[in-house]
Order: C-alpha cells, then sequence, then structure tokens
C-alpha cells in the first residue's frame, strides 16, 4: 500500500538524536552518528519528528510500505515503562488519531499493562497539548474540528466560529469544515478525521459558485478540493483516495464539479481510485454551472 511515512537525509543529518527522542513509536534510531528509520512499520507518517530536526535532514514523502501498525508498536515500546507509552498515547490524541489512541490503551489493558491516563492531560500545560505541525509548513498542521464527545480516549476539540456579523450587522452562516487541511495534496489519507466519513470532493472552484456550499455540501463531511487541471502529480490523488477507501473506510465520495470540460478529471479520478481499491463504495457526481446552479447529480 502507498502511504506517508518520513525519508532521511543521510548527507544532512548531524546525529544530533533530537527526532530519535521526538519519535515515540521507535521507528528511529541512531546508527554510526546517523538517524535510520529502522522499520517503516513503526512510522505512523505524522512527523513528529520532523520539527525536532535542526538540519531540514526529514521530510515526509509517499511510497509503497506496510501499513502502520500499532499493536506492533506497543509490543516494541511497552517495554520502555508507562512514561514512554503515555508520550506515544500523547502523541496520538495530539494528532487527533483516535482509533489508534484507543488500539494503544486496549492492547495495554490485555497485556495487563496499567495506566494513569490522566497524566496525558494532567502533567502537562495547555499549549503543550495543541497539534503539532505534520511538517515545517504551519498550512499542513492537521486539526479536526469535530466535537469532541466526552470519554478518555478524545482530544479536546479546536473551537471555531459558528455564526459572525459583519459591521453593518449582516449575519453570515456558520462553517461546517470539520477539518484542517484540505486541499488533496496535503491531506493525510489516514488521518483520523477521514475514516468512516463521507467525502466531498469539490472543485477548488465550486465553493466561490455558490452562495450556500457550506450548509448545501460540506455539512457532515470530511473535505477534499483539487483541480485536475492545475494540479500537479494527479496520479498521487488517485492513490491517496485509493488508501482514503480501504483504509479509512470511506463511507462514501461525493464529487462536487464545474460544467467546464477539465473539471470532469474529478470524478475520473474518484473512479479509477475506486475501481482498483478493495471496497467498493457508493459514488456521487454533481455538476455545478458557473453560476452556481446544480445541473445534474447521480450515483455512479
Amino acid at each position: 500500500m502507498k502511504r506517508t511515512v518520513i525519508k532521511i537525509d543521510e548527507q544532512l543529518c548531524n546525529g544530533c538524536g533530537n527526532c530519535v527522542e521526538g519519535c515515540h513509536e521507535g521507528a528511529l534510531q541512531l546508527i554510526n552518528g546517523k538517524a535510520v528509520m529502522i522499520s517503516e512499520l513503526y512510522c505512523d507518517g505524522l512527523g513528529a519528528c520532523i520539527g525536532e530536526c535542526p538540519v531540514g535532514a526529514i521530510e515526509l514523502i509517499e511510497k509503497e510500505t506496510e501499513p502502520y501498525n500499532e499493536s506492533a508498536v506497543m509490543e516494541r515500546i511497552s517495554p520502555k515503562g508507562e512514561k514512554v507509552i503515555l508520550a506515544h498515547l500523547k502523541h496520538l490524541k495530539d494528532h487527533s488519531e483516535i482509533e489508534w489512541y484507543n488500539e494503544g490503551v486496549e492492547w495495554c489493558s490485555k497485556n495487563g499493562i496499567a495506566l494513569d491516563l490522566s497524566k496525558i492531560a494532567g502533567e502537562v500545560k495547555k499549549s503543550e497539548i495543541e497539534p503539532k505541525l505534520a511538517c515545517g509548513c504551519p498550512g499542513s498542521m492537521e486539526q479536526d474540528f469535530r466535537a469532541a464527545k466526552p470519554s478518555a480516549g478524545n482530544v479536546t476539540p479546536v473551537l471555531r466560529s459558528t455564526q459572525s456579523q459583519d459591521s453593518e450587522g449582516i449575519s453570515y452562516g456558520k462553517s461546517e469544515l470539520q477539518q484542517w487541511p484540505v486541499q488533496l495534496h496535503l491531506l493525510n489519507p489516514m488521518a483520523g478525521f477521514l475514516k468512516g466519513s463521507d467525502l466531498l470532493l469539490a472543485s477548488d472552484c465550486s465553493s466561490f459558485s455558490h452562495g450556500s456550499f457550506h450548509n448545501t455540501f460540506l455539512k457532515n463531511k470530511s473535505l477534499a478540493i483539487a483541480c485536475p487541471k492545475l494540479d500537479s502529480n494527479t496520479q498521487s490523488y488517485i492513490d491517496k483516495l485509493t488508501l482514503m477507501i480501504d483504509e479509512s473506510k470511506l463511507n462514501t465520495i461525493t464529487v462536487l464539479m464545474m460544467e467546464v470540460p477539465c473539471c470532469g478529471g474529478l470524478i475520473q479520478m474518484a473512479k479509477l481510485a475506486r475501481d482498483r481499491a478493495k471496497r467498493n463504495i457508493p459514488l456521487k457526481a454533481m455538476v455545478m454551472s458557473l453560476r452556481g446552479e446544480i445541473l445534474s447529480e447521480e450515483w455512479v
């Protein structure tokens, strides 16, 4: 399967070891004075180690590799004690990877490892439990805006605006955006907010053509935006969508495109992804006019 993992430039690496300490999954080790990925099986692709590198020797790439295995990670790090386990679980919570978090907690319970989960939030400052950057760019920081249900395994929800007024007192509807980022190139196909969701795959222009885009199309959906004409490496889009269908278990995909011919590339990419996936999910195609009118809507 193709997924996001880290790549280390050995020429740039100075052997400081900061990334090894930042990798709670135990995927990195210092060998002969250089940071080395010992197993991609342990790399969750969230990129916490990147922010620890002072020389920019680490980047996120997409490649064919084994799926991340949370149980294997827990088995590997559990001998290091509660402090390391809690650091790993906190790392998953910070990135809204609640499914992996719950799997790790369940693994500990089954293997008789007692944890004080209150320490994850109780012994750190609020600023220390904010989501970390997935790479060096603030625009790529993964955030889940959905309201969290109270439980030991949930992250603190990120506050967002609901309704506002301009200087003339005109009210605007609330945002229905559930996550960040939204550009398909920046999305981690294994992100927690994608799991079990209904995905809206929208053309870049569609939100500007329809006055009620959020309420009409986006409500209760995760979002990916793309332009098949201007974006580069659209093959990676097909690979990501395939991974979302198989590994993140998308329920449905709704493709919202403009009436211009080049926009049809979006539905073609979605169809190819579904054909390559192991799961067959419902796929809806919607075509919008340049003035925001829905011209057609059908399941394909």
